[in-house]
């Protein structure tokens, strides 16, 4: 996400290199990277409430409402100043990462704060199937369960006058509390455009080993799974991203090669997440691990820098099937 450590180590290089040469934009970098900071603890505190009603004004909402403030924020200084200076610069680096970082402001929102929430989506419309069963038997299956229809004066769902009691008029859910910050509007359709926008950024500029390459494919897999729940795909993106490491022959230095183990080691296990087998089971409750929270890998010597083939990802990973 924003705020994953490889990602938050780029944007204080970037800044850090071009603060004799671009001033402005390395200082719009550093704010970027400090909302990044502030964010990374308060996203994995968040993971913990995700389940909150954000429809009620209770007091952890304010962990709601800080996240959601300071991704406004970031995404604000991103589009208004960094975007337009990167967008025509050579520096392939910087611009991936720039509009990564745009796509994980969306993700945040759509996480957080998307309208309708991303557990909603998922909820089966009214279908055929569902009315035949209603008429066949005169009644649904309670494993079904039918969304209310849109509210065309409020934009929102309401219950249908039929199946209210005589004298109750339908009431629409209550918006989310933090709409002061920010519209409650459906994010996924953006936020989906700006990950494929990234990928074929980073996939057009970067090579298959470089670790702003597979933060990219990283949290575009996360983002397929927990908001979209399309399990095929996100395991489809993470075992393509792997093989191209397997293919990658540029050469890194060693912390780049730390910062790609550790993102490769994440991939491999989104590879196999939902499938029921012993490897999708440490992640918990099923929900994607952050980079942050995962403890990097075993140190490597650091003597010369990695060169060639990356052969080293072999060990240790899961095998890739052949029908991919």
């Amino acid at each position: 996400m924003a705020s994953s450590e490889v990602d938050q180590k780029f944007l204080g290089r970037f800044a850090k290199e071009t603060n004799n040469s671009y001033a402005f934009l390395a200082s719009k970098l550093y704010q970027i990277l400090g909302l990044s900071v502030l964010l990374s603890k308060k996203l994995v505190r968040a993971r913990r409430l995700r389940r909150l009603d954000t429809t009620r004004d209770t007091k952890s909402l304010q962990l709601y409402h800080h996240i959601i403030w300071l991704a406004r924020e970031g995404l604000w200084i991103l589009e208004e100043y960094v975007l337009p200076m990167v967008r025509n610069s050579t520096i392939y680096e910087l611009k991936v990462l720039s509009y990564k970082l745009r796509a994980s402001f969306y993700h945040i929102f759509v996480l957080f704060h998307n309208q309708p929430s991303i557990n909603q989506t998922a909820i089966p419309s009214f279908s055929p199937l569902l009315t035949a069963d209603i008429k066949g038997k005169g009644k649904a299956r309670d494993s079904l369960r039918v969304s209310p229809p849109l509210n065309p004066l409020e934009g929102g769902p309401v219950r249908t006058a039929a199946a209210l009691p005589p004298g109750l008029t339908p009431i629409s859910i209550p918006k989310p509390s933090a709409s002061f910050l920010l519209p409650a509007e459906n994010y996924i359709p953006k936020a989906s455009q700006y990950f494929e926008y990234a990928s074929t950024l980073a996939e057009a500029y970067l090579s298959g080993s470089h670790p702003i390459r597979l933060s990219v494919k990283t949290e575009y897999a996360a983002y397929l799974y927990d908001c979209l729940h399309d399990g095929e795909g996100s395991r489809k993106l993470a075992q393509s991203a792997i093989r191209d490491v397997y293919n990658a022959k540029e050469g890194m230095d060693d912390d780049m090669f730390e910062d790609a183990a550790e993102l490769v080691g994440i991939l491999g296990k989104m590879m196999k997440r939902g499938l029921g087998g012993a490897g999708s089971q440490g992640s918990g409750s099923g929900s994607t691990p952050m980079v942050g929270e995962i403890s990097t890998p075993g140190t490597t010597p650091r003597s010369t820098p990695r060169a060639g083939k990356i052969d080293v990802f072999n060990k240790g990973l899961p095998e890739l099937p052949r029908e991919w």
